[in-house]
């Protein structure tokens, strides 16, 4: 990156912003609160442990055994190993290195580096905890065990899946091949999310299109996160002018929740930005600078819209291990009882996050509501009892607006507002874009892969007492 944000904000107004304490920019009586919970929160629990079992399983089978590496899967194995000890547990994973994903919408526009961002998979997993450096090929759960690409068979008792989501690029024409030219990126891979500032940076006049595509995807709101970072951008260097700020989405909708999407709806008016509803990316033609996007109410339909900078969403689905599996529904997601996270038709499965076909966001805020739950639901099992935690839905998308201002959307089930703090969480705050971008960070290692953060559910319960 040749360039920070330090060039596009003012020197003073970037070291205040930076250098605030939390607690001096809450303007509410739980201003002490808030900066209690900051000091809690920069109280390192200890040091990383880096994880020193063998790459390859050492034995083939065990009590807990977790497929996936990521938040969800890190998570339970962090609460399973406190539950049935550490060698009883295991993690497949075949990546080098775990990210905070939640964080590339800060690197895609500058305002965080990509290194901050990822850590090796040896320090993440739980020490003792055995990591089976593999990818999962087949699941068999009438036979209680899964087969890896290295043509081992591993059994277990109890399965928690946490496989994840599925970036499929090259449904769309054009890509992912389409990357090697400028002007376009993606802040959902590790591969294209520097591409993605680099072309703000290069960015000079005519449309900045922005992508939502026609199928699940996770954490939602971040396609429309980098069009506000990127019309802020574009205002702090003298370039918006000559900008052309698109939004084209496959939704009818901007945000799902309606006291959001006013709000949002108000930013868009403000800041005069173009969103068109039912547009699906299905071609791009980088050599042109050329995007082809269908027509989601007239089917055959499509329009060629010329671009001088393009973000991509691409579409997602579940991973194709878990399409042809028992486990999945007719959608190829595992299936869950919404409530307890436990399979509907094998009582010793358990899904987790992005995988699943829980009727909620795919968000880090979701995966770590569900942990608390389903380490709540397993001990039940175990004991031969039946889960009482419900889980309610909740997830969290801290919607950023500007590279200072945050809207922290919070919701259940019924896309209401399920709000931690006691004030309007709808509008645009400093303090939210502090808790985003470092705050968040921070629990996310410390705690919330160490099975230590299960959501904010108990902070809404202190920060609302004795309100109705």
């Amino acid at each position: 990156m040749s360039q920070d944000l330090t060039a596009v904000l003012p020197g003073a107004a970037w070291s205040n912003l930076m250098m605030a304490p939390v607690a001096a920019v809450v303007c509410s009586p739980h201003a002490r609160l808030f900066a209690s919970l900051l000091r809690l929160g920069l109280q390192h629990p200890g040091p990383l442990q880096l994880h020193t079992g063998a790459s390859c399983a050492a034995k083939s089978h065990y009590e807990v055994l977790v497929l996936g590496g990521g938040s969800g899967g890190t998570t339970m194995a962090a609460r399973m190993k406190r539950k049935v000890g550490a060698e009883n547990v295991a993690v497949v994973e075949p990546s080098e290195r775990h990210f905070y994903q939640p964080i590339w919408t800060l690197v895609g526009a500058g305002a965080k580096q990509l290194s901050s961002s990822g850590r090796p998979t040896a320090s993440v997993i739980p020490s003792g905890v055995e990591w089976v450096k593999a990818r999962v090929v087949e699941l068999n759960p009438d036979k209680n065990c899964v087969y890896t690409d290295v043509g081992k068979q591993i059994s277990y008792k109890y399965l928690i899946i946490a496989l994840g989501i599925q970036l499929d690029y090259e449904k769309i024409k054009g890509l992912p091949e389409g990357f090697a030219h400028p002007k376009i990126g993606s802040n959902y891979s590790v591969k294209t999310v520097e591409k993605t500032w680099k072309a703000l940076q290069d960015f000079r006049e005519g449309n900045a299109i922005f992508t939502f595509p026609n199928t699940p995807v996770k954490c939602a709101g971040a396609p429309q996160k980098i069009m506000y970072l990127a019309e802020a951008y574009f205002r702090k260097t003298g370039k918006r002018p000559g900008a052309n700020i698109i939004f084209n989405t496959s939704l009818g909708a901007i945000f799902g929740v309606k006291k959001y999407a006013d709000a949002l709806q108000e930013i868009i008016r403000e800041r005069d930005l173009t969103v068109n509803y039912r547009r699906n990316l299905v071609e791009v033609r980088a050599d042109r600078q050329e995007a082809v996007f269908e027509d989601l109410d007239k089917p055959g339909e499509t329009q060629v819209f010329p671009y001088e900078m393009l973000h991509v969403t691409p579409p997602m689905s579940s991973p194709d291990v878990l399409k042809t599996s028992p486990v999945a529904d007719a959608a190829g997601w595992v299936d869950v009882d919404k409530e307890t996270l436990q399979h509907k038709k094998y009582p010793n499965v358990f899904g987790i996050g992005d995988c699943t076909n829980l009727p909620t966001s795919k968000t880090a805020a979701a995966v770590a509501a569900q942990s608390g739950i389903l380490d709540r639901t397993i001990s039940l099992i175990m004991k031969n009892q039946t889960p009482v935690r419900k889980y309610d839905g909740y997830t969290s998308c801290p919607l950023v607006t500007s590279y200072n201002r945050v809207i922290l959307a919070e919701f259940d089930y019924t896309a209401q507002p399920l709000e931690t703090f006691p004030f309007d969480q709808s509008k645009e705050r400093l303090t939210m874009y502090l808790m985003k971008a470092d705050m968040m960070p921070f629990l996310y290692w410390n705690f919330m892969l160490r099975g230590y953060w299960g959501g904010p559910a108990f902070l809404r319960k202190l920060f609302h007492l004795g309100m109705s």
